[in-house]
C-alpha cells in the first residue's frame, strides 16, 4: 500500500472521528479526501508548494492537533506524519507544524511519541530547516527527553542522538556540495572569541555541539533555549559525535577549537571532582576518543590525559593514607585501566605517543610511565594472583623458596616470585596455602566481566568488579604493547632481510641478521618508525621484562599465559630484529629461567626412585611441605617456555653474535633434564601425564577444554617434540653465514671451555662423585643453570656433543672454508679440552670422540684433485697427531690421558682403513705417531706387565702384584692394540712399501711385540712377523734385492729371537711358535751343523734364559694354588712359556732325532743336556712345569724305537741316561710323600708339591724307558726292581699334591699306570712275585691307613684350611677293590713257590686283609654310585680262598717252613679269625631282618672255614699253646649274648658304652674266673646278632667234644658238610687247651644265673637268659669229653698230657683218689659242675622251660648222638622224635643222674 493510501485511510478516519464533536474538522477533511480523489498525482505535486490545495489539505490536520481529544491528535499527527513523508508540506509550514507540535506536546505519552517521529520525520525530510526553527525543533526532543515517562524519555534521548547524527551528516553533505557552489555563510563566533563564516548546516552543527559542551558544563548554551541537561546525557551525546564525526572535527578547526576549549576542561573538571559512577565513565570514554582520534591536534590535553590516567592507575585505592585527596574508588582504576587497554592496542597511536612526548627533550616520558604504571600495578597484590606450581617444575620442594635468592640480573624469576607471595601472606603455611590455594590465579573466564566496566552506561552505581579484574587489564596492556611493537617490525623486518632483491647467484638468506639502521633511507615513514619503535624498546624493555616476569610466574589460566609468552615471543624478537642485544639477551636470560628452573636441576641430583609406587598424596604434599610427590622435571609451561626461548632463537639464529652463549647455556640445562636426566628418574616424561594439583585451578574445566582447541604454543610440547625443537635450531647452523655460524661455534666453545673450567676449579669437585646436594657454583660466575658439575659433567659436556653435532652438518665450511671459520676453534677447543688434566674424564673423553668423529669424516669428503687435498690431510693428521704423541715427556700417564691417546688411534686406524690409499702426505707423522706409543722394552721381569696381570713399570724390587686390570696399564694396553691395528693395515700392504719403510715397519713391529700389557702377542709374533717374513723371502728371489732383503730377513729372526725371552707371555708364545714353526718347516733341509747351530744357539739357550726367569721366584711365598688366581700370575705365564718350548722342543728333537739329531757328533753330550734340562725343570721349577716336561722327555724316549742298529749304543746310553734321571727323580717324590703337609704347610711348600698329572707323566717315562730297556735286554735286576717299586710306591701314596681325581668308583690315573707299570714287571726272576705280592698287599691296606684329605688352603684366606666335608678325599677304595683279588690270582699262581712262605709274604697278605675283616661296617663306603660289595666282605672272601690253600701247601710243605714262618702265619690266621668274630656289628641293627640274616649267615662262613680248614690242623705241635688257647679265648668272647665284658648277670647300664667290646686292649692272655655271690635284677643288652653268638658257643663244645675217629658227624650249621676225624692227637691236643675257657663259659652262665633268681624272685628272666641257660645245660648234659682231657687241662701242661695222662696214684687220700679218677671220665664236667647243678636242681620256683625233640631211637644211641651234635640254640628240630617241655630243674636233675651212674651210685 502506498504513502498516499495511508493518508487517505488517515483522513478518512479523522473524519469519521469528528463528525459529532468536531463537524469542522470532518468538513475539512473530506474537502481534503475529496481532493486527493479527484486528482492524486496534481494534489500531491501541488502539495510541496504555497498553494492554496495545500493549505486545504493540512487545514484538517492543524484543526485536529488543536482539540484536545487524544484520539484526534493522534490521528491528526499521523495523517501529517504521512504528509511529510510525502513531501506534502511547503516550507512555509514547517513552522507551523513545530508550533503545533509544541502545543501537543502535553498530551499523553502515545501522542508524545508521535510527535517524536514526527519530528524526526519532518527535520530528516526538510534539509534546509536551519537555526532557530532547528532549535526549537531540538528543544522540543529536550524536553521531552526530560520526560519522568522512561519510554518517553528513552524514545526522545534516541530521537535526540539521531537528530544530532543528522545535523553533523548535513555539514558532511555540506562540504560536500563547497566543490559545486559556495553555500550561504553566516558569522559565528568562535570560544577564542574570533568569528569565522560558517555554511548553515556547519553552524547548525557548530551550535549544537558547543550547547552540548556547555550543558555538559552546567553552563548556559549559546543556540538551544535550554536551560538545564543532563551531564550524562549530554556526554553521551558528545561521545556519538565524536565517535561517527571525528574526521569532521579533525577538518573543521571551529569544531576542534570546540574541543580544545570546551570539551576537554569539561573532561578533566569532571575527572578531578567527587566521582561519580556514571558521569566518570562517560568522561573517560570521551577521553578515550579524543586520545584515540584527536591525539595530534590536542596534543597538549592528549597529554595531560595521558598522565592523568597513569596517575589512576597508579594509585592504590588501599593506600594507608586515609587523607590522601586523592584517593579515588577502585572502578576508577578499572575505567582508566579499559582505557588504557584501548590505547595500547592501538600500535599506533602508542608509536605516536613516544614521538610526541618521550622522544622529546624535554617530555613528559608518557610512555615509560606508563610502563612502569602497569608494571607496579601488575606486582602490587602478588597473593591474589598467586604462584604456578608449574613454573617451578615438576617433582620440586617449593618450600623455602622465600630463601632463595633469583640471583636474576633482570626482572623476577620464580624464586623471587614465590618470595613476594610468600612475603604477602606472612611467610606463613597457611598463608602459601591461600595463595596456592584454588581461589588464587588470573583467567579471562574468572578475573574478567561480562562487560567491561566502561560499557555499562545503564549503570547508576559501579557494578561488582572482580578483584582480579584490573590485573587482568594490566595484563592485556602489556601483552598488546608488545604484540604491537611485533606486528609493525615483524613485516618490515621481513621485506628488508629477506625479500630484498638479490644479485645474479647471491643465495637466498635464510638466517638474516639484525636491521642496520644506518643503511636504512632515513627519510622513510617506515625507517622512522622502526627508529621509534626500537627507541621504546631500549627505554621500556626493563619495566616489561619485569613485568612479563612476574606475571608468567604466578597462576595464570592457560589463555593468558599463552599471551604473556607471546609477548615474550614478541618482545624478545622485536630487540632482536633492531639490534637490540641487552634487551633481547635480557629477555633470553628470563626465559631461560622459566624453561629450565634452577631448583628442578638441583633437585635431580638428590632425587631418587622412590621403593613403591606413589598414590594420592596429601594436600601438605602438593604444597611441597614434604618430599616432592613424582620425579623432579619440567611442567609443560616450562616446556612452552623453552619452546618459545628455541622459536625465537631460530628466529634470531643470523643476528645472535656473542649472546648465542647464553642461549646454548640454556639448551644445554633443558637436555640435561629433558635428556640425561628425566630417563633415568621416570619412566613416561610425556606431558600427556597428570598435571600437578595447580594446573587444575588455573585451566579451564574438561568440558571447556574439550571444545577449545589447544593453542599452537601449547601442543607439542612433550620432551620428544622439544628436543626435536632443540635438534632443529643446531641443524639450521648449516643455514648461518660464515660470520654467524662463527660466532655461533664460538659460542659453544666459549660455553663448553667455561664449563669444563667451572668443573676444573677445584679438585674436590671431581672427588665428590658420591656427593647427593649440588656443589655451590663460585660466586663470581653467573649460572643460569642449577647443575651439579661433578655429577652433569660425567655423563658428558653439552657444548662438546653439540660442537660435534654441528661441526658433522658444516662439514663443508671445514673442508672448504678457511681454516678461520670453523676449523681452528673446533679443534684448537676440543684439543684444549683434551688437554686439560684437571676437566673430567668423560668431558676429555667426549672431546675426543667428536674431534675423532671430525677428523674421520673430512677425508672422506675431501676432493683428490688440486692442492686442497694435501692441506687437508696435512691439517687432519697435525691434529690428530696432537693428540696422539703427548707435548712432553712430563704428561702423566693417566687413564684419561691413555683413553685420548687410544681414542686418537682408534681415529687413525679409521682414516687408514677408508681413505689410507688416498694418502699423499704424512707417513712420517703415521709412524711417528705409531712409535709414540710404545715404551721401552723392560729390562728385567721386575720391569715386566704380563698382558692380563698388570705390574708397576717402576723399577723397584718384585712386590705382591698390583690388583688386577689396573688403570693406567690397561689403559696401556688399549693404545698398543689400536696402534698395532693400524700398523696392521700397513702390513697388509707391505709390498707396497719402500725398503726403508719396510725396515722401519720390521722395527715398529719388534718395538710393539716387547710392549707390556698387551694382548697382540700371537699377531705379532705369529701372523705379522710371519707375513712379513714370507713376503720378504718372496723378494730375495729377486737377485738384485737378495743382500737388502737377506739383511731385512736377518734383522726380522733377531727381533723373533729376541721376543722368545720377552717379558710378557704372549709374545713369548708367539715368538717361539714361529721360531719352532720355522724350524719345522724347514728342519728336513737343514744341515748337521745348522742343526748343531739350532741345538746349541737356539734350543739350549732358550731353555736357559726362560728357566732363569721361572726359577727367579719359584720358591717365592705369596703363590696362590688356586687355579683361577694361579693362571693370572705371571709365574704362571713364564711356566707356560717353558711349558711351550719344551712341547715344542719335544716335537722337534722328536721329529728330527733319529734323521739328524742322533748322528751329530755332541749328541751324546747334546743328550745328556737335554736330560738335565729335565731333571732340572722337575726339581727346580714349580710343579705345573713337571708334566710338559716329562711328557717331552717320554715323547723322545719313544723316538728312540726307531733306531736302527748302527745306534743301539746310542740308544743304549740314552736310556740309562734316563733311568738314571727317573731314579734322582723318584727320590724327590720319596721324600716328598715321606711326611705328609700339613693343612697348615704355607703355600710355598705346596707349590712345591708333586701334581697327580706329574706322577703319571714321571710314570709314564718309566714305562717308556723300561719298553726301549726290554727292546736291549731282558727283565731288570732285583735290586732296580726294588727301586722301581719303591718309586712306584712312592707314586702312588704320594700325599701332597693338590689335583687328585675320585678314587672311589673308579681308579685314579695314578693308580692306573701304578698298576700297568707293575703289570709290566716279568714275575720270573727270584724273589719278584713276593716283592709285587708284598707290595700289592700294601696297596689293599691304604683306604684304611693312608687316606686323607687333599691339603688345600682356602684361596680367600691363606693359612686357614677348608672344611674337611668340603675338600677332596683320597680314598684308595677303588684301588684295594683292584688289589685285593689281584692279590688272590697272583698267590694261586705262585702258590707252590716256597719263598713266599718263608719270606714273610703271607703274612704280609693276611695282615693286609685282617683290617678291612676287623673293622668290617667302619670300613669306609666300597661306591659312591655303584652297589659293589663292602670292603670287608671282599677281603673274608679272598682270606678264605687263600687261608685253605694256605693251612694245605704248609701241610704239604712240612718242615720245609720254618718254625718261626709257621708260627708267624698262623698267629696272622687267628688274628684275622679274631677281627672277623670279635668286629662290632652294631651298626647292623640298622638293617632289615632280611639283611641282617644274610650278613649273620655270611659271618657263618668264618666260623665253617675255622671248623673244616684250621681246627683239624691246630693241633700241630709247632703251633704254639698260647695261639690255641687264643682261639678259644675268642670263641667264648664271640659266645657272649650281652653287649658286656663281664659275666651276663652283670650287664652294663644301658647308658654305657658298649662299642669297644671287641677291643683288644681290654682282653687279656686268662680268662679271670669271677667268683660271684652277689646277684642283679638288670636286664642288660643283648648283643646284635644272637645266632652268631650261638653258633661261635657250638665251635667251642665242637672243639673240646670226643670224635670218635671214622664217625661221620653231621653240622646242623651246615648239614651238606662232613668232617672225617682222623686227627685224634690233634684234637685232644686242642680240646685240652680250650676245654677251661668252655667251664668257665659255663659256669658263669649258670651261677650267675642262680645269684639272679635269688634276687628276682618271681620276677621272670629275659628270654636270651633263660634260653642261654637252658642250652648251656643241655650242652653239657650231651658233652663227651675225650678221657683224660679235663685232667690234662688242669695240669701244668695241658699239651703233654693231653694224649696221655700218667696213671692214678694210689697213695692218695681216698677223696683225692676220687677226684683224680673222675677228672679223667668222659663226664668230668658234670663232676666241675657238681654244686652248682645242685642248686639249680633244687630251685624252689619255676625255672626256664622249653619243648624240645625226644629222639625215636635208643636212649644210649641217642645220647651219644646228641652229645656230637651242634645246634644252634634251644628249641631247634630234630629230625623225628617226640616233643616235650623240659625246663632246668630236670635238666640239673639229668645231669645228677647221670653222674650219679658214673660213680656207680645208680
Amino acid at each position: 500500500m502506498s504513502s498516499l493510501a495511508f493518508l487517505v485511510t488517515e483522513l478518512q478516519s479523522l473524519a469519521s472521528e469528528s463528525r459529532r464533536k468536531h463537524p469542522e474538522i470532518r468538513e475539512a477533511a473530506e474537502k481534503s479526501l475529496a481532493i486527493l480523489r479527484s486528482s492524486p498525482e496534481q494534489a500531491t505535486a501541488s502539495l510541496a508548494s504555497d498553494s492554496a490545495q495545500s493549505d486545504d489539505l493540512l487545514r484538517p490536520v492543524f484543526m485536529g492537533c488543536a482539540t484536545k481529544n487524544a484520539k484526534v491528535v493522534a490521528i491528526s499527527l499521523g495523517s501529517l506524519q504521512r504528509l511529510i513523508a510525502l513531501k506534502a508540506v511547503p516550507q512555509s509550514a514547517v513552522a507551523l507544524i513545530v508550533s503545533t507540535m509544541n502545543d501537543a506536546m502535553s498530551q499523553g505519552v502515545d501522542i508524545q511519541l508521535r510527535i517524536l517521529q514526527t519530528l524526526v520525520s519532518l527535520i530528516t525530510n526538510f534539509p534546509s530547516i536551519h537555526g532557530e526553527l532547528l532549535g526549537e525543533a531540538l528543544l522540543l526532543c529536550f524536553r521531552l527527553q526530560d520526560s519522568r515517562i522512561a519510554v518517553v524519555s528513552s524514545t526522545a534521548a534516541a530521537t535526540l542522538r539521531q537528530l544530532v547524527m543528522f545535523i553533523f551528516e548535513k555539514m558532511v553533505n555540506e562540504d560536500r556540495q563547497e566543490s559545486n557552489g559556495t553555500p550561504e555563510l553566516s558569522e559565528a563566533t568562535l570560544p577564542d572569541g574570533s568569528t569565522k563564516a560558517l555554511g548553515p548546516c556547519a553552524k547548525d552543527a557548530f551550535s549544537v555541539f558547543e550547547d552540548l559542551c556547555l550543558l555538559a558544563n552546567s553552563e548556559k548554551p549559546n543556540f538551544l533555549k535550554l536551560d538545564y541537561l543532563h551531564k550524562t546525557f549530554a556526554l553521551e551525546l558528545i561521545e556519538s559525535v565524536l565517535t561517527n564525526y571525528h574526521e569532521l572535527f579533525r577538518k573543521h578547526t571551529e569544531l576542534s577549537m570546540l574541543l580544545q576549549h570546551h570539551l576537554c576542561p569539561l573532561i578533566l573538571k569532571s575527572l578531578s571532582d567527587r566521582h561519580v559512577f556514571p558521569l566518570t565513565l562517560r568522561c573517560t570514554r570521551v577521553v578515550f576518543l579524543i586520545l584515540k582520534q584527536f591525539s595530534f591536534e590536542l596534543e597538549t590535553e592528549a597529554e595531560v590525559f595521558l598522565m592523568l590516567l597513569i596517575r589512576m592507575i597508579s594509585e592504590d585505592t588501599d593506600a594507608s593514607n586515609p587523607d590522601h585527596s586523592g584517593s579515588r574508588p577502585i572502578w576508577t582504576r578499572v575505567l582508566a585501566m579499559e582505557i588504557m587497554r584501548g590505547v595500547c592496542s592501538d600500535a599506533e597511536l602508542v608509536r605516536n605517543i613516544w614521538d610526541r612526548y618521550d622522544a622529546q627533550q624535554p617530555g613528559s616520558k608518557v610512555f615509560s610511565s606508563l610502563i612502569v604504571a602497569l608494571k607496579r600495578l601488575v606486582t602490587e597484590k602478588p597473593a591474589l594472583l598467586g604462584v604456578s606450581p608449574q613454573m617451578m617444575g615438576v617433582g620440586v620442594s617449593h618450600a623455602g623458596d622465600s630463601a632463595t635468592p633469583s640471583g636474576s640480573n633482570y626482572g623476577l624469576d620464580v624464586g623471587g616470585v614465590a618470595g613476594m607471595v610468600a612475603t604477602a601472606a606472612s611467610a606463613t603455611v597457611s598463608g602459601v596455602v591461600g595463595i596456592i590455594g584454588s581461589g588464587a590465579g588470573l583467567s579471562v573466564q574468572n578475573s574478567a566481566m561480562k562487560l567491561q566496566c566502561i560499557d555499562q552506561l545503564d549503570k547508576a552505581d559501579s557494578p561488582p568488579i572482580p578483584e582480579a579484574y584490573i590485573y587482568l587489564l594490566a595484563v592485556q596492556c602489556i601483552v598488546s604493547l608488545c604484540e604491537g611493537f611485533a606486528s609493525f617490525t615483524g613485516p618490515l623486518y621481513t621485506s628488508i632481510m629477506v625479500q630484498r632483491p638479490r644479485a645474479a647467484g647471491e643465495p637466498v638468506i635464510r638466517a638474516p641478521a639484525a636491521l642496520d639502521f644506518s643503511t636504512l633511507p632515513q627519510d622513510d615513514p617506515a625507517t622512522q618508525h622502526l627508529t621509534i619503535v626500537r627507541s621504546m624498546v631500549e627505554n621500556g624493555w626493563p619495566a616489561l621484562l619485569a613485568a612479563l616476569s612476574f606475571i608468567i610466574s604466578t597462576n595464570l589460566s592457560d589463555e593468558l599465559f599463552i599471551d604473556v609468552l607471546s609477548s615474550y615471543q614478541a618482545l624478545t624478537n622485536v630487540a632482536g630484529m633492531l639490534a637490540l642485544s641487552t634487551p633481547r639477551d635480557a629477555l633470553f636470560n628470563s626465559l631461560s629461567k622459566f624453561a629450565i628452573p634452577s631448583r628442578v636441576v638441583s633437585s635431580l641430583e638428590s632425587y631418587t626412585e622412590p621403593p613403591t609406587p606413589r598414590t594420592s598424596t596429601s594436600f601438605t604434599d602438593n604444597l611441597g611441605l614434604t618430599a616432592p610427590i613424582q620425579a623432579p622435571g619440567l611442567s609443560e609451561r616450562n616446556l612452552a617456555c623453552l619452546k618459545v626461548l628455541v622459536s625465537s632463537a631460530l628466529f634470531l639464529a643470523g643476528s645472535l653474535g656473542e649472546s648465542w652463549y647464553g642461549i646454548l647455556e640454556a639448551l644445554q640445562n633443558a637436555d640435561y633434564v629433558l635428556n640425561v636426566k628425566a630417563s633415568q628418574a621416570s619412566t613416561n616424561r610425556r606431558m600427556n601425564t597428570p598435571m600437578t594439583p595447580s594446573r587444575s585451578v588455573s585451566a579451564m574445566s574438561s568440558t571447556e577444554q574439550g571444545k577449545v582447541a589447544r593453542h599452537p604454543l601449547l601442543m607439542d610440547i612433550d620432551s620428544e617434540s622439544v628436543l626435536a625443537a632443540v635438534q632443529r635450531l643446531f641443524d639450521a647452523s648449516k643455514n648461518l653465514e660464515d660470520s654467524a655460524f662463527q660466532d655461533f661455534v664460538t659460542a659453544l666453545c666459549k660455553l663448553s671451555s667455561e664449563m669444563v673450567g667451572m668443573q676444573s676449579d677445584g679438585s674436590t669437585l671431581i672427588e665428590s662423585d658420591d656427593s647427593l646436594s649440588p656443589v655451590p657454583i663460585s660466586p663470581h660466575r653467573r649460572r643460569v643453570s642449577g647443575i651439579h658439575l661433578p655429577r652433569t659433567l660425567r655423563q658428558g659436556d653439552f657444548g662438546v656433543e653439540r660442537l660435534g653435532s654441528v661441526a658433522t652438518l658444516n662439514f663443508h665450511r671445514l673442508v672448504y672454508r678457511a681454516p678461520e671459520v670453523a676449523w681452528n676453534t673446533t679443534t684448537n677447543h676440543l684439543l684444549w679440552v683434551m688437554g686439560l688434566s684437571s676437566a673430567p674424564q668423560s668431558i676429555r673423553v667426549q672431546a675426543a670422540r667428536v674431534l675423532d668423529e671430525i677428523l674421520t669424516v673430512v677425508p672422506r669428503n675431501l676432493s683428490s684433485t688440486g692442492d686442497l687435498q694435501a692441506k687437508v690431510q696435512r691439517r687432519v693428521l697435525d691434529v690428530l697427531f696432537k693428540q696422539i704423541v703427548p707435548v712432553s715427556s712430563d704428561v702423566p700417564a693417566t687413564s684419561t690421558n691413555i683413553e685420548l691417546r687410544r681414542m686418537g688411534l682408534e681415529t687413525l686406524h679409521q682414516i687408514l682403513q677408508a681413505s689410507g690409499h688416498t694418502f699423499v702426505v704424512g707417513w712420517g707423522s703415521i709412524f711417528e705417531m705409531l712409535g709414540s706409543i710404545c715404551k721401552p722394552a723392560a729390562l728385567s721381569r721386575s720391569q715386566s706387565v704380563d698382558s692380563i696381570s698388570t705390574l708397576s713399570l717402576q723399577e723397584t724390587p718384585r712386590q705382591k702384584p698390583l690388583s688386577l686390570g689396573y688403570v693406567n696399564d690397561r689403559g696401556y694396553t688399549a693404545l698398543v692394540k689400536i696402534a698395532f691395528q693400524s700398523l696392521k693395515l700397513v702390513c697388509d700392504s707391505v709390498s707396497v712399501l719402500s725398503p726403508e719403510d719396510l725396515r722401519l715397519c720390521i722395527k715398529t713391529l719388534g718395538q710393539f711385540g716387547r710392549q707390556a700389557d698387551t694382548n697382540i702377542a700371537l699377531t705379532a709374533a705369529e701372523s705379522l712377523l710371519w707375513s712379513v717374513s714370507d713376503s720378504i723371502q718372496a723378494k730375495r728371489k729377486d737377485a738384485e734385492m737378495e743382500p737388502e732383503y737377506s739383511a731385512l730377513w736377518m734383522c726380522l729372526l733377531l727381533e723373533v729371537l729376541g721376543l722368545c725371552t720377552d717379558a710378557r707371555h704372549e709374545v713369548r708364545v708367539g715368538a717361539i711358535q714361529t721360531l719352532f714353526r720355522a724350524m719345522q718347516l724347514y728342519g728336513a733341509t737343514l744341515t748337521l751343523d745348522t742343526w748343531n747351530d739350532c741345538i746349541w744357539k737356539i734350543t739350549f739357550p732358550l731353555l736357559d734364559a726362560i728357566s732363569i726367569e721361572t726359577r727367579r721366584s719359584a720358591f717365592e711365598p705369596g703363590v696362590l694354588l688356586n687355579s683361577g688366581l694361579a693362571a693370572q700370575s705371571p709365574e704362571h705365564a713364564w711356566d707356560e712359556s717353558k711349558s711351550l718350548a719344551l712341547q715344542s722342543i719335544g716335537s722337534i728333537i722328536s721329529e728330527f732325532l733319529v734323521i739328524k739329531i742322533m748322528h751329530l757328533d755332541s749328541f751324546s753330550k747334546a743328550w745328556s743336556v737335554f736330560v738335565t734340562h729335565v731333571h732340572d725343570t722337575v726339581s727346580l721349577d714349580r710343579r705345573n712345569l713337571s708334566p710338559p716336561a716329562l711328557l717331552c722327555l717320554g715323547k723322545v724316549v719313544k723316538a728312540l724305537s726307531g733306531a736302527d742298529a748302527s745306534l743301539q749304543v746310542k740308544v743304549s746310553e740314552a736310556w740309562e741316561c734316563v733311568w738314571k734321571a727317573c731314579s734322582d727323580m723318584g727320590s724327590m717324590v720319596l721324600q716328598g710323600g715321606s711326611s705328609q703337609l700339613s693343612p697348615s704347610a704355607n703355600t710355598t711348600q705346596l707349590h712345591r708339591a708333586f701334581t697327580q698329572e706329574s706322577l703319571v707323566a714321571l710314570v709314564d717315562v718309566i714305562r717308556s724307558t723300561r719298553s726301549i730297556s726290554l727292546a736291549q735286554t731282558k727283565e731288570w735286576p732285583l735290586q732296580r726292581l726294588n727301586r722301581l717299586m719303591e718309586i712306584l710306591k712312592g707314586v702312588l701314596t704320594y700325599p701332597n699334591s693338590t689335583d687328585y681325581r675320585p678314587d672311589v668308583d673308579g681308579l685314579s690315573p695314578v693308580q692306573v699306570v701304578v698298576l700297568d707299570a707293575i703289570a709290566d714287571i716279568k714275575l720270573t726272576g727270584s724273589g719278584v712275585p713276593s716283592l709285587v705280592l708284598r707290595d700289592l698287599s700294601e696297596f689293599s691296606t691304604l683306604p684304611f691307613l693312608a687316606a686323607f684329605h687333599v691339603p688345600i688352603l682356602s684361596p680367600t684366606s691363606p693359612g686357614t684350611p677348608i672344611a674337611a666335608s668340603s675338600r677332596k678325599q683320597v680314598t684308595y677304595i677303588a684301588l684295594s677293590k683292584k688289589v685285593m683279588p689281584l692279590i688272590v690270582e697272583l698267590y694261586m699262581r705262585f702258590k707252590d713257590e716256597l719263598e713266599i712262605y718263608e719270606d714273610g709274604t703271607l703274612e704280609a697278605i693276611f695282615s693286609a686283609y685282617s683290617i678291612p675283616i676287623k673293622l668290617k661296617y667302619e670300613c669306609p663306603a666300597p661306591s659312591k654310585f655303584g652297589k659293589d660289595p663292602p670292603l670287608w666282605k671282599t677281603a673274608t672272601t679272598s682270606f678264605l680262598r687263600i687261608v685253605t690253600e694256605t693251612v694245605r701247601k704248609m701241610a704239604a710243605f712240612g718242615d720245609r717252613i720254618s718254625d718261626t714262618s709257621v708260627e708267624g702265619i698262623w698267629r696272622q690266621i687267628i688274628e684275622v679269625f679274631r677281627g672277623g668274630i670279635l668286629a662290632d656289628c652294631t651298626a647292623a641293627e640298622g638293617f632289615s631282618l632280611e639283611d641282617q640274616e644274610a650278613e649273620e649267615n655270611f659271618d657263618l662262613s668264618l666260623i665253617s672255614s675255622l671248623e673244616i680248614d684250621l681246627v683239624p690242623h691246630l693241633g700241630d705241635t709247632r703251633i704254639p699253646d698260647h695261639l690255641i688257647a687264643q682261639l678259644a679265648k675268642i670263641l667264648h668272647k664271640g659266645s657272649q649274648l650281652y653287649k658286656s665284658s663281664m659275666d651276663p648277670s652283670r650287664p652294663d647300664s644301658p647308658s654305657t658304652d658298649t662299642t669297644n667290646v671287641s677291643d683288644d686292649s681290654r682282653e687279656s692272655h686268662d680268662f679271670e674266673k669271677v667268683d660271684l655271690d652277689i646277684g642283679t635284677t638288670a636286664p642288660g643288652v643283648v648283643v646284635p646278632r644272637e645266632r652268631f653268638s650261638f653258633w661261635c658257643f657250638d665251635l667251642l663244645f665242637l672243639i673240646c667234644s670226643n670224635v670218635t675217629s671214622g664217625n661221620p658227624i653231621p653240622l646242623r650249621v651246615f648239614p651238606e658238610l662232613t668232617i672225617f676225624i682222623d686227627q685224634e692227637s690233634s684234637r685232644k691236643r686242642v680240646a685240652a687247651l680250650c676245654l677251661p675257657t668252655l667251664l668257665d663259659r659255663c659256669k658263669n652262665t649258670m651261677v650267675s644265673y642262680i645269684a639272679d633268681e635269688a634276687l628276682r624272685g618271681n620276677m621272670p628272666f629275659p628270654r636270651a637268659r633263660e634260653d642261654e641257660l637252658l642250652y648251656v645245660l643241655r650242652k653239657v648234659l650231651d658233652l663227651q669229653l675225650w678221657s683224660g682231657t679235663l685232667w690234662a687241662a688242669l695240669s701244668e701242661s695241658p699239651s703233654k698230657f693231653s694224649d696221655s695222662q700218667p696213671v692214678v696214684d694210689v697213695s692218695l687220700s681216698p677223696s683225692a683218689h676220687i677226684a683224680d679218677v673222675v677228672k679223667r671220665s668222659s663226664v668230668a664236667h658234670l663232676f666241675y659242675f657238681y654244686s652248682v647243678l645242685c642248686e639249680i636242681a633244687s630251685i624252689p620256683r619255676k625255672t626256664p622251660s622249653a619243648w624240645v625233640i625226644t629222639s625215636s631211637s635208643s636212649p644210649g644211641t641217642n645220647q651219644e648222638r646228641r652229645g656230637n651234635s651242634l645246634q644252634p640254640h634251644i628249641g631247634a628240630l630234630e629230625e623225628g622224635g617226640d616233643a616235650m617241655e623240659v625246663d632246668a630243674r630236670i635238666f640239673a636233675r639229668k645231669a645228677l643222674q647221670i653222674l650219679g651212674k658214673e660213680m656207680g651210685a645208680i
